[in-house]
C-alpha cells in the first residue's frame, strides 16, 4: 500500500466515476488552505544503482508518494500552465 491509503488499481478502474469527488477533495483543500497530513507522508526507499553494494552512494533515494496527491498535483499543473499560456504570462 502507497501512502494515502488509495491503491492505484481502484483509481484506475474507477476512473472517471472519482473525478466529482477528487475536484471536490482540491475544492475543500483549497477553499481552507490545508494540506491534509497524508499528502505529506511519503516512504522512502533506495533503488541499487550497480557496483559495489556496501558503498552507499550507489544507492538513489525515491519517495513513494499518494497517487491522489500526485494526480492533482499534475491537474493544478496543467490549469497553472493553460491560465499562464492564455494570458501571455511566460516569456516565450
Amino acid at each position: 500500500m502507497v501512502p494515502g491509503g488509495t491503491p492505484g488499481e481502484i483509481l484506475k478502474l474507477l476512473g472517471e466515476a472519482m473525478s466529482p469527488y477528487l475536484a471536490r477533495f482540491l475544492e475543500v483543500s483549497l477553499n481552507n488552505a490545508t494540506i491534509p497530513m497524508d499528502s505529506k507522508i511519503a516512504i522512502k526507499i533506495s533503488i541499487y544503482k550497480g557496483g559495489y553494494r556496501l558503498v552507499l552512494s550507489i544507492y538513489r533515494p525515491i519517495r513513494l508518494t499518494s497517487v491522489v496527491y500526485r494526480q492533482l498535483g499534475h491537474v493544478i499543473a496543467r490549469y497553472l500552465r493553460h491560465v499562464w499560456d492564455k494570458n501571455d504570462w511566460l516569456h516565450k
